[in-house]
Order: structure tokens, then C-alpha cells, then sequence
């Protein structure tokens, strides 16, 4: 299940799981308010017949997927952590279903306080265009998610600061107004 808790700023070590003690948790509910981040419960080990991640590939018009996992054996896998884990935007949607392992993706609110979701197996993510945000392991140091995407992906991150990009205003228009 899906849990969503706020963290203090900390970068001295990415994959504690909580960094305030005890954690100020956030309804998933709340957590869509805030951010706009959506969240969807698909069974993982039949997903390619589940009915709402098929219902939302057909609306969102998901074309391209592709299967992703951390490999610890790969000469740049603690460059590719490093580079999950700096704060960045997308152009596009960054939906990600997990199927195996775990993993927290870590979200700004309007307040600019950072908001952690956990991902379990069967959990899906829509992080929307614009809105900062990272991705860090767990202590578990394994992740296997398949990636969707409208059309062909678009795999650019803009780094921290953005802010003057046309994605990252219309995200904030929508913040203020209530997603």
C-alpha cells in the first residue's frame, strides 16, 4: 500500500526512510490536492490485463512502455542513482507502475516542503509535468517498473532551477488553482 509522509530537506542519506521523527504522514487523497500527483492500485502480476491501468492507457493515450530495473552490477549505477535523485521537471507525465522491489519518489508541494511516496509492487504513479521531484531507492536497493508514455519518451530532465520553463508555469497555474 501506498504511503506518502512529509521530510525534512536532508541530502547526507537519500534512502532513509523517514528523515523527521516521527513522519507527518499525507492521505493519498490529499497528496493529489496538493501536488497532482495521482495514484492508481494495479495488480502487478497481471497487469497487462488489469482493467484501470487499461482504462488509463486508452484516456491518458499511453502508446510506448518499457520495463525498467536498477542492475547494481552496471559500471554506471551509482551515477544513474545520482542522477534520478537530483530534483528536476519533465515536459511530459513521468507514469511508472512498479512490479517488483520498492522505491520513493520525492514530490515538492506548493510550500516547497518535500513530500516522499513510497512505491510497493502493484503501485502507480503519475507525477505530473513541471512539478520538481527526484526518485531514490530504499534500503532494499532494487526497483523493476514498467515506464509509460504518450507517443515516442522524452527522457530530458531540467534541473533545478526551471522555473521560467512554459511546463513549469502551467504547473504552477494548476497548483494554485486545484488539481
Amino acid at each position: 500500500m501506498v504511503r506518502a509522509w512529509y521530510m525534512d530537506d536532508s541530502r547526507e542519506d537519500q534512502r532513509l526512510e523517514h528523515h523527521r521523527n516521527p513522519p507527518k504522514f499525507i492521505e493519498i487523497s490529499d497528496l493529489c490536492k496538493a501536488t497532482g500527483v495521482e495514484h492508481f492500485k494495479i495488480n502487478h502480476e497481471s497487469f497487462e490485463t488489469d482493467m484501470v491501468l487499461q482504462s488509463l492507457k486508452n484516456e491518458r493515450g499511453y502508446t510506448y512502455e518499457d520495463e525498467f530495473q536498477t542492475e547494481d552490477s552496471k559500471p554506471d549505477y551509482e551515477a544513474k542513482l545520482r542522477t534520478f535523485f537530483t530534483e528536476h521537471i519533465h515536459t511530459d507525465e513521468e507514469i511508472r507502475l512498479c512490479l517488483d522491489g520498492s522505491g520513493f519518489f520525492d514530490v515538492r508541494d506548493a510550500n516547497d516542503e518535500w513530500i516522499r511516496i513510497e512505491v510497493t509492487p502493484g503501485d502507480l504513479i503519475i507525477i505530473p509535468s513541471g512539478i520538481y521531484h527526484r526518485f531514490t531507492l530504499d534500503a532494499k536497493n532494487f526497483i523493476r517498473v514498467k515506464r509509460y508514455f504518450v507517443g515516442e519518451p522524452v527522457w530530458t530532465p531540467y534541473n533545478r532551477p526551471a522555473d521560467d520553463m512554459d511546463v513549469r508555469q502551467t504547473y504552477l497555474k494548476k497548483l494554485k488553482a486545484g488539481f
